[in-house]
């Protein structure tokens, strides 16, 4: 299973206050905050530790097929500028990060080495082009194939009643777009 998770940065600096009262302290561990509140950057490290937890949640939310909301919950660990891993409920999660000047991108997957297709584009381009990078993988017509939310809203795509993806995972913010596929 994956999970992704993107910020665009010029968004999330118009839109959000992190050192507004109780912010931190609702969806951090007191470890998380002692490293956001010794950061050289904390606007960044809040927003990378959110996209940790974001992309580790979609993760679990498609094994365990429950929604809830508890960031707290999620517990980052960072061994290096591109790679952590989050804990929750005595479960492993491993994550990459990709962090520039115009956006946070992470993914999240159960095991380390795992054979993850991602690209970033324009959001409103998402389902388009995960149709055609299907297509290019199962040379099923992009016009054939579907898409189909599950119960619990995780992205499925079928040819006919083929299942084409093992895990999807897509999210959009501001200017980003993003998808994953577990093929």
């Amino acid at each position: 299973m994956i999970g992704n998770d993107i910020i665009d940065l010029k968004l999330a600096k118009k839109e959000s206050n992190h050192w507004r009262s109780g912010f931190l302290e609702k969806q951090f561990s007191s470890y998380e905050q002692a490293l956001i509140q010794s950061a050289s950057n904390p606007f960044l490290l809040v927003w990378k530790l959110w996209s940790m937890k974001e992309a580790t949640y979609k993760v679990y939310t498609q094994q365990n097929k429950t929604r809830f909301f508890s960031p707290k919950k999620f517990n980052c660990e960072i061994s290096s500028d591109s790679n952590g891993f989050v804990s929750f409920n005595d479960k492993l999660y491993y994550t990459s990060t990709i962090l520039n000047d115009k956006y946070i991108f992470t993914l999240a997957t159960v095991m380390k080495k795992k054979k993850v297709f991602s690209e970033i584009i324009n959001p409103y381009l998402l389902d388009k082009s995960i149709k055609i990078k299907l297509e290019d993988k199962t040379k099923f017509s992009s016009k054939e194939i579907i898409k189909k939310k599950s119960e619990n809203g995780v992205p499925l795509f079928y040819h006919r009643n083929i299942l084409l993806t093992k895990s999807c995972s897509i999210s959009h913010h501001g200017n980003y777009g993003v998808f994953s596929l577990l093929l």
